[in-house]
């Protein structure tokens, strides 16, 4: 491999191990077992709303995210399938970001879709 080739390699790992660290900061940032929000607004404070439009905008950060990283993974095999990269390796370390990021977010639909058919069947 070149030393092109390996550098950007070493890019997308970084990048892939900061996307990781950061999704695991924003998963103990909340509030964890009776401990305050990031807001300090503690339990009540997604009850008020403000949490909530926080949760979205993450939510929505994160698809477009995913879409970002699909529409490079198919920038990326289109080009080397019309000759003008010759990086396998970057294709598919593309290629296999997408799927993990579609993965991660199909996992979390299924969850958030869990969490409400849990609640809706609670009784009042």
């Amino acid at each position: 491999m070149n030393a092109v080739s390996m550098n950007s390699v070493m890019a997308m790992r970084s990048a892939i191990l900061q996307r990781n660290q950061a999704l695991r900061d924003a998963s103990t940032a909340g509030n964890v077992g009776g401990v305050s929000s990031p807001d300090g607004t503690g339990a009540a404070g997604g009850a008020k709303g403000v949490g909530n439009a926080d949760f979205s905008q993450a939510l929505k950060s994160a698809f477009n995210e995913v879409d970002k990283l699909q529409h490079q993974a198919g920038d990326a095999a289109s080009a080397y399938e019309r000759g003008e990269t010759t990086d396998i390796a970057a294709v598919m370390l593309a290629k296999q970001q997408a799927s993990v990021g579609f993965e991660t977010t199909l996992q979390v639909r299924n969850k958030l879709l869990s969490a409400y058919k849990d609640i809706m069947s609670m009784p009042v």
